[in-house]
């Protein structure tokens, strides 16, 4: 079993960074996949980015293409995500999540990830 906990978030101005970590307990973390997803009020919960167990693949949302990168540590158990260029529309809880077994074609899906983490928020202002 693994347990996760998000850290990171804050409030910060249209065009700023920042990081978000994920750290998770439990031995077998390394062999996890891993994904974060955000929900933002009155919407669903959404695919942000999702990255294989030994990082060598990584996925990611068109929203955030080219300006977020997942990335992991499985020596510190923790997971991250940076964030750049941040826009208004990106303001949302951001959660991570883990599983043990995540086919590439549906690691976009939340129904495919067993364990959440508390989620952290990000909101940026315009």
């Amino acid at each position: 079993q693994v347990q996760l906990v998000e850290s990171g978030g804050g409030l910060v101005q249209a065009g700023d960074s920042l990081r978000l970590s994920c750290a998770a307990s439990g031995r077998t973390f390394s062999s996890y996949v891993m994904g974060w997803f955000r929900q933002a009020p009155g919407k669903e919960r959404e695919f942000v980015a999702a990255i294989s167990w030994n990082g060598g693949r990584t996925y990611y949302a068109d929203s955030v293409k080219g300006r977020f990168t997942i990335s992991r540590d499985n020596a510190k158990n923790t997971m991250y995500l940076q964030m750049n260029s941040l826009k208004p529309e990106d303001t949302a809880v951001y959660y991570c999540a883990a599983d043990p077994l995540v086919a590439p074609s549906k690691m976009s899906s939340a129904y495919e990830y067993d364990y959440w983490g508390q989620g952290t928020q990000v909101t940026v202002s315009s």
